[in-house]
């Protein structure tokens, strides 16, 4: 630990962050997490108070600015109040410190999260309407929904097989759009987080692919007689009957599948590239921060740290 180090303790579900001040005290908010922190301001506290019995931690960083500037930055807010857990909270101030930059990952993360949670939740909400709206046989009977699919995947002249294909298409390009930015490039980051972030923004075109040509085969492998008129029927009721439901059912589960595969297969990869890339002792940590420099000088390298109070 060193002066000017972005320093965090975790407290359970959140974790705390600050500056070290390097001679024993920490600057960061205070004030008790989890209540309103009316009272809240930045403060410098004794490093134990700080701690408060938990175990201290060293946010890495790609690209930084030097300690001074860092020290400089810290100091002039000291007393300032306005903690907001979404748009000024603990983790903002200490990032803004070190890059000038106010950021936390913790925040953008849940965004991303309660965003692709919406995608999917209007997808759900919003296929059965459309479905029975599109079709030349109104409504939701087996004729309305395959009258629906049909007139769906006519768009690409194709028949009732493209059709929940066509139809998911733009929540899967919303669920890929989110997933990019979640995990978009950030220099301050360190080099091997980048880079699980370049996966993870990848796996998300791969996941929402895979997923659509998947979901049109499932259609086909349980109906009755392939990609016919009655087999996408059957394909269709069938895959429905697994969540409790029939033919509409069905059809919202292959439509809503790309956007759910692009989050959660982006952020699978994005999570066991990290664990894969990760330093296992602080020499390593080291020598991967030296190594951004190089590394960045050649590509364009692509990485969250832990929750903020």
């Amino acid at each position: 630990m060193a002066r000017a180090d972005h320093i965090y303790v975790s407290r359970g579900v959140y974790t705390h962050h600050g500056i070290d001040a390097g001679d024993g005290t920490v600057i960061h908010f205070t004030g008790e997490p989890g209540k309103a922190k009316l009272d809240a301001a930045i403060a410098r506290t004794p490093l134990d108070d700080f701690l408060n019995g938990g175990d201290l931690k060293i946010r890495r960083y790609g690209q930084r600015d030097e300690a001074n500037v860092t020290m400089a930055r810290a100091e002039s807010r000291q007393g300032d109040a306005g903690y907001h857990l979404v748009i000024n909270n603990c983790e903002h101030f200490a990032t803004w410190c070190c890059t000038g930059r106010s950021a936390s990952e913790q925040v953008r993360g849940v965004g991303g999260l309660t965003a692709h949670g919406a995608v999917a939740g209007v997808t759900v909400a919003a296929t059965t309407g459309v479905v029975g709206a599109m079709g030349a046989v109104a409504g939701l009977s087996g004729a309305g929904i395959m009258s629906g699919l049909a007139t769906a995947g006519s768009l690409v002249g194709a028949g009732a097989a493209a059709g929940p294909a066509m139809i998911g298409l733009g929540p899967a390009v919303v669920g890929v759009g989110i997933t990019q930015v979640a995990l978009r490039d950030d220099a301050s980051l360190p080099v091997d987080e980048r880079k699980a972030r370049r996966d993870g923004r990848a796996a998300s075109f791969v996941g929402a692919g895979a997923s659509t040509v998947g979901g049109v085969a499932a259609v086909s492998a349980v109906g009755v007689s392939g990609l016919s008129a009655a087999g996408i029927a059957s394909g269709l009721a069938t895959i429905g009957s697994v969540v409790g439901g029939g033919m509409a059912a069905g059809t919202v589960v292959v439509v809503a599948a790309p956007a759910v595969a692009a989050a959660a297969v982006g952020a699978g990869v994005f999570m066991l590239s990290k664990w894969l890339r990760s330093p296992k002792n602080d020499s390593d940590a080291d020598n991967r921060t030296q190594e951004l420099d190089r590394e960045t000088a050649t590509e364009g390298s692509d990485g969250p740290p832990v929750p903020a109070t």
